[in-house]
């Protein structure tokens, strides 16, 4: 294979109580990627978008992972990387973890599916690095494996899928940045040990209602008592949003990853969408523009558009 088109999705990370440990992807937005194996060693990356993102690949997530790639196999081989984002860069919807998992994911695909899910996500996570400073994978994992994933550890990689509920997911992005690295630096340095035992209960019982497909239990588990007092600071109108969408019907939900982008879950396709009609509303009144998105769980991930 010389050539891959891939649909990279947007993912949704912690899920309000799992920091750095659960994501899930959705099916919009997405980023579009095209990957080709050159004869040649050199790296290229071009982006298709307005996003100005550097194409320099030392300073670019996509490009990074496929230097480690390279390096890694000592490849006499390059890449050229097309890259159409919609996934904007800082919207908390993991922007950098969709080139970062993409670069992996087609890579793997182009040198023959040499490399493991775990691989893949060891390599990406050297993208997530340079975009925030950590090497973290709760965007990557969900992005390679779909569905709703748990990173039981880093290092060593130990990933555990776990199983889709039927549920639908409201995600609103105003058009304000939060910057990943900015929104680590303000959380707290440590913690009491009565807020970590809340917690972990809350984490806890979130996964055991996934596994089980436990609606109620997912919706009461889904409770932040450590980083969303903290962050949701930085995004205009959270609280308001948040109370209107419990009103209306939403299961729970919280800061999609640092944020600015919120999101919720709800049983019905009719909720969800009164759920994101609310969400834009508040942030047509402030005047602030937002993009809003309604869609199931995506349980594929990364999909292969063509081969060649």
């Amino acid at each position: 294979m010389k050539k891959i088109k891939i649909k990279v999705p947007a993912t949704v990370a912690n899920l309000v109580c799992g920091f750095d440990i659960l994501g899930m992807a959705i099916h919009e937005p997405y980023d579009e990627m095209e990957l080709k194996l050159l004869d040649t060693p050199e790296i290229i990356i071009k982006h298709e978008d307005h996003f100005g993102l550097p194409e320099d690949p030392s300073q670019n997530v996509a490009g990074v992972v496929l230097q480690n790639i390279q390096k890694h196999f000592q490849l006499t081989q390059g890449f050229e990387v097309t890259i159409r984002k919609h996934i904007k860069p800082g919207s908390g919807l993991g922007s950098s973890a969709a080139s970062a998992a993409g670069a992996a994911f087609g890579a793997n695909a182009l040198l023959g599916n040499s490399l493991s899910d775990e691989e893949m996500i060891h390599f990406a996570m050297f993208g997530e690095e340079l975009a925030s400073g950590v090497r973290h994978a709760d965007n990557i994992a969900p992005c390679i494996y779909g569905g709703i994933t748990l990173v039981k550890s880093s290092s060593p990689i130990d990933i555990i899928p776990l199983s889709t509920p039927d549920l639908f997911v409201v995600a609103v992005h105003p058009q304000v940045e939060v910057k990943t690295s900015d929104a680590r630096q303000i959380l707290k340095k440590n913690v009491l040990l009565k807020d970590a035992v809340e917690q972990w209960g809350n984490i806890a019982g979130l996964v055991v209602g996934i596994l089980k497909n436990d609606i109620p239990l997912i919706g009461r588990s889904l409770n932040d008592v450590i980083i969303e007092p903290i962050r949701s600071i930085l995004i205009p109108k959270f609280d308001e949003v948040k109370m209107k969408s419990l009103e209306a019907g939403a299961l729970g939900g919280g800061i999609s990853g640092s944020g600015p982008s919120i999101f919720m879950l709800a049983e019905k396709k009719e909720t969800a969408e009164h759920i994101a009609r609310l969400m834009k509303s508040v942030y047509d009144e402030i005047e602030i523009e937002s993009f809003v998105y309604v869609s199931k769980i995506n349980p594929a991930g990364i999909e292969i558009v063509e081969e060649q």
